[in-house]
């Protein structure tokens, strides 16, 4: 494949898009999809708290944060989606450390490759509980937040093309990432009593360090080859999409789901 996308191109530049507003990130640290969207919020203007398991990586995703946005107020809160305590603190600390939340970015995610024949109790129910409960855990905390402050809010989830479709071995993290985008409709219903917009974004494959780390190579060559621009995403292009969403581009767009994809169809 040759054409003008199928080399990509450099990130767009901030608009100001986000000017005033204060997000939360989860799974922001490394090299993916969460710090990329922590980055493109910072260069929209809005002020940012990262957080990931993860503290050292989470540590140096912050100063490399701070570093490029001094004009920002970055700030990073460890937490483990497992834990509801965590999660919960996470909302407290990152309203303490930047004064609001305008915005919930739900990016934990957990996946794996394994037969569901071969797979165990404790395989399934890890990627559940990250990818689905997770978003859970965090979707809950930022409505009740919403609810109380009374400013309304913006929820974007991080769901995949494989809540769609079949992939081998992804029954796990199919059926988790298909429940973020049921529980993205259903809490866009409940989250629109208070002024707050619930959107997912469904990514096919964007590629960076970590992933070609978890993944074989050849796996992610044949799975970007698919793509009808011949490559993966980069991490930004997705994070552009969760950006427009946070946006007020988008005040009449909650309960969907975008595919930020160039599969075929």
């Amino acid at each position: 494949m040759t054409g003008p996308l199928s080399v990509a191109p450099e990130p767009t530049p901030g608009h100001g898009l986000l000017a005033g507003r204060a997000a939360v990130v989860t799974a922001a640290a490394g090299t993916g999809i969460g710090s990329a969207t922590a980055r493109r919020l910072l260069a929209e203007g809005a002020d940012v708290v990262v957080s990931d398991w993860h503290e050292r990586r989470l540590k140096q995703t912050e100063t490399e944060l701070a570093t490029e946005f001094p004009e920002r107020r970055v700030a990073a809160i460890p937490c483990d989606v497992q834990s509801t305590e965590q999660v919960n603190a996470l909302v407290d600390g990152a309203v303490a450390a930047i004064g609001r939340m305008d915005i919930m970015v739900n990016n934990a995610g957990l996946g794996g490759e394994t037969a569901v024949v071969d797979m165990s109790d404790d395989q399934w129910d890890r990627v559940l509980d990250i990818t689905l409960n997770g978003t859970f855990r965090c979707t809950r905390a930022a409505l009740r937040y919403f609810r109380n402050a009374g400013h309304g809010g913006v929820i974007v989830n991080n769901a995949s093309v494989l809540g769609w479709r079949a992939q081998y071995g992804q029954a796990h993290y199919a059926a988790a990432k298909a429940g973020v985008m049921a529980l993205t409709r259903c809490t866009a219903l409940e989250g629109a009593d208070f002024g707050v917009r619930v959107n997912a974004v469904a990514p096919s494959i964007a590629r960076h360090a970590f992933l070609d780390k978890v993944s074989s190579t050849e796996l992610l060559d044949r799975l970007s080859q698919q793509e009808a621009f011949g490559r993966a995403a980069e991490p930004w292009e997705v994070a552009a999409t969760i950006a427009m969403l946070a946006s007020d581009y988008t005040t009449y767009l909650t309960g969907e789901v975008v595919s930020v994809s160039s599969q075929r169809a």
